[in-house]
């Protein structure tokens, strides 16, 4: 039997499609920032904008050399905070030269009522106590979490395996399942290939989040079909096509249900982005409804 082919875009278009009158309510504006001209961070901004000209939410391309200071960019970021009309931005990743370094710190200075990335501490750390999404999750993890929802792929009870403990994607996941009852298992690149063997032939869902194509290979995957999300992206050297972790054309035939690269959880990505920024806007009106009183 075929496994269930979990593509993103149904569901993001669903998303997309019911925060559409939010949008028209709300009228926020979505700032996207980007230093650089690395290809795919050029196709992943064009990918959020037009998200942005389907449901109507006004936004703006701030597009910045590669020669960008840390000082100029921290600037920005500053304006951007003190702009009463910037409902939400985000500053696309991976920044070039000596600002990749200072990453942490340019994200310490967002206001994390504008972070829609769900980047800044406060947001990622609010993902450990609270599992309804009461403030802005980042963006990747909700979109996994909304996609397991739109397929009913129930977690309580289920044993996943989380590869992949990074600050934006693994680690706020981690939490999350652990949030709506899964019994979750955290390995990362120091993880023993034969341990990791190990955990994912034992479990009924895993995720990889590392950026390593054909890390999840056909015999790590056990009898029993487990669901497998692939969230890694990377470039096949030989090829240039965009791939995940998973060999998927070997791994797919032994699971029940597996998300294709591209076009799996990324447009999830997109679709929490506005999301969140919606939420962004109304948090703000009614912040400053209750100043006026």
């Amino acid at each position: 039997m075929s496994p269930t082919i979990l593509s993103g875009n149904e569901p993001a278009a669903a998303i997309l499609e019911e925060i559409k009158p939010r949008v028209a309510e709300l009228d926020p504006q979505l700032v996207a920032v980007q230093v650089g001209d690395d290809p795919a961070s050029t196709a992943y901004v064009r990918r959020k904008l037009k998200a942005c000209t389907d449901v109507g939410m006004r936004h703006r391309h701030v597009h910045l050399a590669a020669e960008t200071t840390f000082e100029k960019l921290l600037g920005l970021i500053q304006e951007l905070n003190a702009d009463p009309d910037v409902s939400g931005y985000i500053v696309q990743l991976p920044l070039p030269g000596s600002l990749k370094a200072r990453e942490a710190e340019l994200f310490s200075k967002i206001d994390p009522h504008k972070d829609i990335d769900g980047f800044t501490a406060r947001n990622i750390g609010k993902t450990v106590l609270s599992p309804d999404f009461e403030h802005l999750p980042p963006a990747t993890p909700a979109g996994v979490i909304a996609m397991l929802r739109f397929y009913r792929i129930d977690v309580k009870g289920k044993i996943i395996v989380v590869i992949g403990q990074g600050n934006i994607v693994g680690k706020p996941l981690s939490n999350m399942l652990q949030n709506r009852g899964a019994t979750v298992t955290c390995c990362n690149v120091h993880t023993p290939p034969e341990r990791l063997k190990a955990f994912c032939r034992e479990a009924d869902v895993i995720i990889s989040a590392v950026g390593k194509g054909k890390l999840i290979t056909a015999d790590m995957i056990g009898p029993d079909k487990p669901v497998v999300i692939d969230i890694g992206i990377t470039r096949d050297e030989q090829t240039g096509k965009i791939v995940g972790d998973v060999d998927y054309a070997n791994v797919a035939p032994l699971t029940s249900a597996i998300t294709p690269v591209p076009g799996g959880v990324g447009p999830m990505t997109v679709a929490m982005l506005l999301q969140n920024c919606c939420t962004a806007k109304a948090r703000d009106l009614e912040r400053r409804r209750a100043a006026s009183h």
